[in-house]
């Protein structure tokens, strides 16, 4: 591999590196921390990247491996940084719809937060980054009835929160 597929193939992940380890570190100076270590990981094994199939999944891999290694090594504590914009016409809502939206998102940040890993990793790799079953499955070294196994119980778990949320008023 040389600089400009380097720039052309690998770069452009770095966003998507950087949302996936901001899920498992919570610590927006930790994650670009390990962006940066999988970026250069990649430059320095770039002679066996011909040998890669599936080059995205490789670098998610690399990015999972380094964020629980920094949260292993370091202890770190826990934060709330999750934001999500989903949709681009605020200047047509009302501060009530701007409101309920906020909130909306807290919940369903919190209720994410509280799956297991597991169900978690799979979640973001699939809903939030858009990844193929079988790039998750490589990502995470897991079998990809496991990686649907785990989407379908964390989609559920997070119905079922919800509508219970909403029809008791809680």
């Amino acid at each position: 591999m040389d600089v400009s597929r380097f720039k052309a193939e690998v770069l452009p992940l770095k966003n998507k590196l950087y949302r996936f380890a901001l899920n498992i570190v919570k610590d927006e100076e930790l994650a670009k921390d390990v962006v940066q270590e999988c970026l250069i990981k990649v430059w320095e094994k770039r002679s066996e990247v011909n040998l890669i199939q599936n080059l995205e999944a490789w670098c998610m891999q690399i990015t999972r491996n380094k964020a629980l290694d920094k949260l292993r090594s370091k202890h770190v504590k826990k934060t709330d940084l999750f934001e999500v914009e989903f949709d681009t016409r605020k200047e047509r809502d009302t501060p009530y719809v701007m409101t309920e939206r906020g909130d909306l998102m807290t919940r369903i940040k919190d209720l994410i937060d509280a799956l297991p890993d597991r169900q978690r990793e799979v979640m973001q790799l699939r809903d939030i980054e858009g990844l193929a079953y079988k790039e998750i499955a490589e990502a995470l070294e897991i079998d990809i009835n496991l990686v649907k196994t785990n989407l379908f119980r964390a989609r559920r778990k997070l119905k079922e929160s919800l509508i219970k949320v909403d029809a008791y008023g809680l």
